[in-house]
């Protein structure tokens, strides 16, 4: 049985009814924002969303482990390899802008078996009036049903980037690297979240920097910038969503980026 033919089902029932969930409070007189510990947002929407989908789950009749943003202590810090399966999903993903009434948030999803994402859904109702990304491995990388593909540009010169922001929080080295690679290219914009790898997939950019993420924020993304052709990883070269620092690229510049990101010391 193919990924698409066990998942898709599931994936689409979680992210068709979380849209509506999300959508019924974005630029509402109902949404509440609260801080968590860390200081980031969290709404309703997001408690909501992952509520729902982990009910969803043990409906399913699969033997699947939920990850979620809101209802985990401790984001984990490697790959599950129990034997059963994991969902790792990101309720409401950019809820700082969805809680400024800023359509760039969207619902992310991705299915782990044996240490192996095999399939992953992002959804952002309120961007483009729906849009939605997925790909199930082996099986390509779809947007809202057409197939996509990484673009052909093969320098960075040549290339626009997306970054993720140079603001508080992170050190002069890191700031000093992110321009760096930003330099380095075409055109460059500071963007960062799950939207920027989505249009590396797409062929729109040649690379995405994320620096601090957590799974639930990649969950889907490496999958589907790999089934469009294209290459995720972290700087270091590692495949994985366990250790942030994530690159995406069309594949043909990332050994370009990679080095100038391990060129200045952390």
């Amino acid at each position: 049985m193919s990924y698409r033919a066990k998942y898709a089902g599931l994936l689409e029932s979680i992210v068709n009814e979380g849209d509506a969930i999300a959508m019924k409070y974005f630029r509402g007189a109902e949404m509440r924002v609260e801080r968590k510990r860390d200081g980031t947002a969290v709404t309703q929407a997001d408690k909501a969303v992952e509520e729902m989908a982990h009910a969803k789950v043990a409906q399913s009749g699969f033997a699947m482990d939920v990850v979620g943003e809101e209802s985990t202590d401790d984001a984990p810090k490697e790959p599950a390899r129990t034997g059963r399966a994991r969902m790792i999903i990101d309720p409401i993903d950019g809820t700082e802008e969805f809680s400024r009434g800023i359509p760039m948030f969207g619902t992310l999803i991705g299915i782990e078996e044996d240490g192996e994402i095999v399939a992953g859904m992002v959804s952002a109702a309120a961007l483009a009036t729906g849009t939605r990304w997925w790909a199930y491995r082996g099986e390509g990388a779809w947007r809202n049903g057409q197939r996509m593909s990484v673009s052909k540009v093969p320098r960075l010169a040549e290339s626009m980037v997306f970054t993720t922001g140079t603001g508080p929080g992170k050190s002069p080295a890191v700031r000093a690297m992110i321009r760096r690679l930003a330099d380095a290219a075409r055109n460059s914009r500071a963007m960062g979240g799950f939207w920027q790898h989505m249009l590396v997939a797409e062929g729109a950019i040649e690379a995405a920097l994320d620096w601090v993420s957590k799974p639930w924020d990649l969950a889907p993304l490496g999958l589907i910038v790999e089934e469009a052709g294209g290459k995720s990883t972290t700087v270091d070269g590692e495949r994985t969503i366990y250790k942030g620092r994530f690159l995406s690229t069309n594949g043909l510049v990332h050994e370009e980026a990679t080095k100038i990101l391990r060129e200045v010391p952390v």
